[in-house]
């Protein structure tokens, strides 16, 4: 039986869908959902549903009876009061699952960094969860992407209307890249593999060398139209996020975060690119996805 956390998230639902698709003799699956109702009708009709959230250890203990295979996923959430609370509670039920029940395998979205990343904020409290678990001795594999594409999609309306792409990072820095779909090929494929044993991360980097202004180029080639990357401080994205209703501490983490990453590089040149794991690349990721989002937006 394998488990699934945030099944109807970006990466969730698709990891819920490889899994699915990988045809006869494969595990279960067993998802954790706060509203099943979310979840796609030919989804729902093939899993398990136990239903609440994977922070509450009764919902979790229910889900995970039985199972010997577990995705993890920390949803992001602007309105928690704390960003290190925040992951505990999600992480501690978790370590206590392991303990007493013992799933033999858990498959987390983690992050790069490893090693290098301190004081940055989201990043640093996704570390102390990959610490957390590791503890337990579970056999583990954290999944540590970088700056993910769809991030981009937050800025549909202004690359539409201003031909404005608008990072806090630095512009002529490399800034590594991973797309969504590829986290959730590897999870779907570590979790439907019964063999592997030990603790290790899993570096997932796009075959791209860009930086922001780079990416940028590709945004107008891809759109036929210019795009042209706009520098924003790590202040103005906190102010940005408090408009738009996150805490003011989860609005410092992320500014926290990126500051680090401008002052330690961690998604940077130095980190080697995984295509053989992360074969999506930046243009193929815009063609894709962001151009069709692009057009539609315009209707």
């Amino acid at each position: 039986m394998i488990v699934v956390t945030t099944p109807t998230g970006q990466i969730g639902r698709e990891v819920v869908t490889r899994l699915l698709d990988a045809g006869e003799g494969s595990p279960p699956v067993r998802v954790i959902a706060r509203d099943p109702a979310t979840l796609a009708p030919q989804v729902r009709d093939r899993v398990e549903v136990v239903q609440g959230s994977h922070a509450d250890p009764a919902v979790l203990k229910e889900a995970c009876q039985g199972a010997d295979r577990v995705f993890w996923l920390v949803p992001p959430t602007p309105g928690a009061d704390s960003v290190e609370g925040h992951f505990r509670a999600f992480t501690e039920p978790l370590c206590e699952v392991i303990a007493a029940q013992g799933p033999e395998r858990v498959v987390a979205v983690s992050t790069l960094g490893r090693g290098i990343a301190r004081d940055a904020g989201l990043v640093s409290a996704s570390l102390a969860m990959d610490e957390a678990i590791t503890a337990t001795g579970v056999h583990y594999r954290a999944l540590c992407p970088p700056f993910l594409m769809e991030n981009v999609l937050h800025q549909v309306a202004s690359i539409r209307d201003a031909g404005v792409f608008s990072m806090a990072l630095a512009a002529d820095r490399v800034l590594r890249l991973c797309a969504t779909r590829d986290v959730a090929a590897t999870a779907a494929r570590l979790l439907l593999d019964d063999s592997w044993t030990g603790q290790e991360d899993v570096p997932l980097v796009s075959p791209d060398d860009l930086t922001p202004e780079g990416m940028a180029g590709v945004l107008s080639e891809v759109l036929g139209r210019p795009v042209r990357t706009e520098f924003s401080s790590s202040a103005e994205q906190k102010e940005r996020m408090l408009r738009f209703g996150a805490t003011e501490a989860w609005a410092q983490a992320y500014a926290d975060m990126v500051d680090a990453q401008n002052d330690q590089g961690f998604y940077g040149a130095s980190q080697p690119t995984t295509p053989d794991l992360a074969a999506t690349t930046f243009r193929q990721w815009c063609e894709e996805v962001l151009e069709p989002a692009v057009l539609q937006s315009q209707n």
